[in-house]
């Protein structure tokens, strides 16, 4: 089964592979969305939920893979074709140089709509320095991982932040961190020939789950785990990065997203399970 567009991502082989315990997060209801398994080069490297009104990700979910987190080398721009026809290999496509039809361009954003917008850049949900191969780098640079994201803070506080956090789990994490990035919208288009085409983010947010970690870490890391989260205004200023607990995220995300009470990121919290039964705790 090679499909990418799919109703549920526990029924690819490998695609729930990105998610903790297999599980995606929990509320989205929205039905219009779609659930991509990002396949490059015939294997699933991270999953994305898209909405293909706004032509931007809702979130996309991945596992950290350990990096020196240098910068990467060009990679070409990919689409997915499956979110306009099913067909083909299930693998994304670099965009081509001449023309692109324009089904494609109905379902999902296109390099156009990033041409001419001075303020902003291309912000990768799952950045290519928290991937480690060739092939899972590359594999982030589809269109469908991308937010318009205001250039000041897309290379100033958000790229400070994504390296934190490469630092962190690449020092404290001794099993698989799971991490799971979105947005939040309030309306404001990137618009081309008249048309509003892609949805401008008013908040990115992100978090982490890794319950196998370091519990000799210092305080001021151990807090951090198993999971911790994160939230920023996508503006020119004002757009520091607040760290937070992962409910506190939750509660912000249930008032600004298109989600239901029941919204939660990880599995069960992405509690570790205890090493110990519990009637030994005490005796520790």
């Amino acid at each position: 089964m090679s499909a990418t567009v799919v109703q549920d991502f526990n029924h690819i082989e490998r695609c729930k592979d990105s998610l903790y315990m297999g599980t995606p997060p929990r509320g989205f209801t929205d039905t219009k969305l779609k659930r991509i398994c990002q396949r490059y080069m015939d294997r699933p490297r991270f999953v994305t939920l898209y909405d293909p009104q706004k032509r931007i990700p809702v979130y996309s979910a991945y596992t950290f893979k350990k990096t020196e987190g240098d910068r990467r080398v060009d990679y070409p721009w990919m689409f997915e074709p499956q979110l306009a026809e099913v067909d083909g290999n299930g693998n994304m496509q670099p965009f081509p140089t001449g023309y692109l039809h324009m089904k494609f361009e109905d379902s999902q954003a296109v390099l156009d709509d990033y041409s001419d917008v001075v303020l902003y850049e291309r912000g990768h949900l799952n950045p290519d320095q928290h991937q480690s191969t060739p092939h899972d780098r590359a594999a982030t640079y589809t269109l469908t991982n991308v937010v318009p994201e205001i250039r000041e803070f897309n290379i100033g506080p958000w790229r400070e932040y994504e390296e934190r956090i490469r630092v962190r789990l690449n020092n404290f994490c001794r099993g698989t961190a799971y991490i799971v990035t979105g947005v939040t919208t309030r309306g404001n288009m990137i618009r081309r020939n008249n048309q509003d085409r892609v949805a401008i983010p008013e908040d990115v947010w992100s978090a982490y789950c890794c319950t196998e970690y370091d519990r000799n870490a210092p305080h001021n890391v151990r807090i951090r785990f198993p999971t911790y989260a994160v939230l920023a205004k996508n503006a020119k200023e004002g757009n520091s990065v607040n760290e937070m607990p992962v409910q506190e995220l939750e509660m912000f995300l249930r008032s600004h997203l298109d989600v239901d009470q029941n919204l939660q990121l990880f599995y069960d919290n992405c509690i570790s399970p205890s090493p110990l039964p519990l009637y030994l705790q005490h005796t520790i």
